[in-house]
């Protein structure tokens, strides 16, 4: 391909992406399906712009790598054997079963036993890119959802190898003469994983270093990028996948204190790499074997995302998948996947499977990733809202305790109060509305109970006739200033304090009447404020009592915006005087405390 060719291609691949992803996006579809439709649209069976596909996804590939480089970068070795026991049992679980389902389902479609198990080796694996590119996309890696399905999807990333390495013995093409053997081939991957750990144990570091001290921004980022496409395809010169070898790659360099810097030069390359392989996984499908026999096409299609979904979801019962992700957890995964193009690729090349089944097979496993983002859709607007309506989450039976305290909201603020109030034998009685959340909490002992505060048959149920306080910690504003109304109109005897998220929340609760309140990150930043003094030399006593100052000072200063917080340019004269009074205020009380008093606080 010439430079023009190259730049044009270039341009029609950016200008699709700027013109569906952003469309797919206001439409609620997410980025991946809106890269998919580009690629469909400008591919051969589209517009016909683009045509040389197949070099497109092998160059579009690293995109896959870089993201598994970049998880790696997450995980550090200790994390990793933690993660042992999933990534092994719910990994092995779901491939095998998975790839046992389907080996049956192919034998009943008259084919050879060897083409039914390189079929059902290559469908059981799922999309490692969709599938963390839609987590990372909905914030849900870091859930139980997605903990579990990153483990699976590591788990298929290292079961390629083997997979890989049966399928010449299943085809009809001879060995050649330079054909290695099995246990040398193993020695090999052995060889050079401990090389991989020597380099990135001792090796980078030193390298890191020589690279940083030239202060040249661009040559760090080249070495980056040239570290990660060296060691995969190092990984793949053995057999093993290029993304697996990225991602031990990124573990090993997890602890590095360069470990920042390679996330940031490499995430936008990640970023333009995936999308051109989601682009390339459009323009790949072929419409004209769907339109030659859709009835079998879409069937397969339908027939494979039943039997991942349904060997999903019964996972998410043996090894407890909170119940209101398990639909998340089974849609994200119920494709086909990438490395399935690879093997059976490679399947064709060595004669174990027949070019026009290879050909269905590809189709098959490229539609079927279009249907993940429709799933998610899906799942967000129809099943994720039946498991957080209180109408159809039937809201615990509250046992009155004559508790003298009731909480609403447990989470981080909420925990904080209740564990205090229990350490002193104060009984309390908790309602929260997120049920996987009192599921978990369960597990530590406490007893929490579901409900929405709102309802003043749950807030009779709780007890609030007899308690004496009432501490307001929920994240919905609008529900907990619902609730303060609804308690000063039938239980005027209850003091209400509450957690204010900010000074206009602050505002809200004072309107109601509730005067104590303590805003959520105020003292934590406040603490900080009077380290950052200490360190930058103020002594640790004057760096207290100028936070205790502060403090006081912003009280009355809140108090005082209050009574004019309708009046935006009285407030803004306000806060403008009250910066110059709070300065006169430290320059006057710099020497409040003697040297005796100094010393014995530092």
């Amino acid at each position: 391909m010439d430079d023009h060719g190259l730049l044009f291609n270039a341009l029609i691949y950016l200008f699709a992406a700027i013109l569906f992803v952003p469309l797919a996006q206001y439409l609620g579809l997410g980025a991946v399906l809106g890269y998919l439709l580009a690629g469909v649209v400008i591919g051969p069976w589209g517009l016909g712009i683009i045509t040389d596909v197949q070099d497109i996804i092998h160059f579009a590939e690293f995109g896959v790598v870089l993201l598994l480089f970049l998880i790696g970068l997450e995980l550090n070795p200790k994390r990793l054997w933690e993660m042992r026991k999933p990534i092994l049992g719910m990994g092995s679980f779901q491939v095998f079963i998975t790839g046992i389902l389907i080996f049956a389902i192919a034998l009943l479609f008259n084919l050879s036993w060897q083409v039914a198990l390189i079929a059902a080796m290559g469908l059981s694996l799922s999309s490692t890119a969709i599938a963390l590119q839609t987590l990372k996309e909905q914030n849900l890696l870091d859930t139980p959802a997605g903990n579990k399905g990153f483990s699976i999807l590591l788990f298929q990333d290292i079961a390629v190898i083997p997979m890989i390495t049966l399928v010449p013995l299943l085809g009809v093409a001879q060995a050649s003469s330079n054909d290695e053997s099995g246990w040398l081939v193993a020695l090999k991957v052995l060889g050079v994983i401990f090389a991989l750990v020597l380099f990135g144990r001792y090796l980078t570091r030193p390298i890191f270093r020589i690279i940083a001290k030239a202060k040249t921004k661009e040559i760090f980022t080249a070495f980056s990028l040239a570290l990660v496409i060296g060691i995969a395809l190092l990984m793949q010169s053995v057999g093993m996948s290029m993304a697996l070898g990225a991602f031990l790659a990124g573990v090993l360099l997890a602890e590095s204190e360069y470990r920042h810097q390679l996330e940031s030069d490499i995430e936008p390359f990640k970023g333009l790499l995936l999308g051109l392989f989601f682009i390339a996984v459009g323009m790949a499908i072929d419409f004209g074997l769907l339109l030659e026999d859709p009835v079998l096409i879409l069937s397969l299609v339908a027939l494979l995302v039943v039997i991942k979904f349904l060997v999903l979801f019964s996972m998410t019962w043996l090894f407890k998948v909170p119940t209101r992700q398990r639909y998340l957890f089974s849609f994200v995964l119920s494709q086909g996947g990438e490395f399935a193009f690879v093997l059976l690729t490679f399947a064709t090349s060595v004669s174990a499977l027949p070019v026009e089944i290879a050909a269905i097979l590809t189709v098959v496993v490229a539609l079927s990733m279009l249907t993940t983002p429709l799933l998610m859709i899906i799942n967000a607007k129809f099943i994720e809202p039946r498991f957080s309506a209180v109408s159809s989450v039937p809201m615990d039976k509250v046992e009155p305790e004559d508790n003298q305290v009731v909480i609403a909201g447990f989470g981080r603020f909420g925990q904080i109060v209740a564990r205090l109030l229990h350490a002193n034998k104060i009984g309390t009685t908790i309602i929260d509305h997120n049920p996987d959340h009192i599921e978990r909490v369960r597990k530590f002992g406490f007893k929490v109970f579901y409900g929405d505060i709102t309802r003043l048959d749950l807030l009779h149920s709780a007890g609030l006739d007899k308690a004496k306080l009432f501490v307001l910690a929920v994240d919905d504003r609008q529900k907990g200033i619902q609730a303060v109304e609804m308690i000063r109109e039938h239980y005027p005897h209850v003091k209400i304090i509450a957690r204010a998220w900010d000074m206009i929340h602050a505002y809200d609760l004072l309107d109601h009447d509730v005067e104590i309140f303590e805003r959520e990150t105020f003292d934590s930043a406040l603490r900080l404020g009077s380290k950052a003094l200490n360190i930058l030399g103020m002594p640790a006593h004057k760096a207290h009592i100028a936070s205790q100052q502060f403090r006081e000072h912003d009280l009355q200063l809140l108090l005082r915006m209050y009574a004019v917080h309708q009046d935006q340019s009285e407030i803004i004269n306000l806060a403008q005087q009250a910066r110059i009074d709070l300065e006169k205020l430290f320059e006057a009380d710099q020497d409040v405390l003697d040297h005796d008093v100094e010393k014995e606080w530092n």
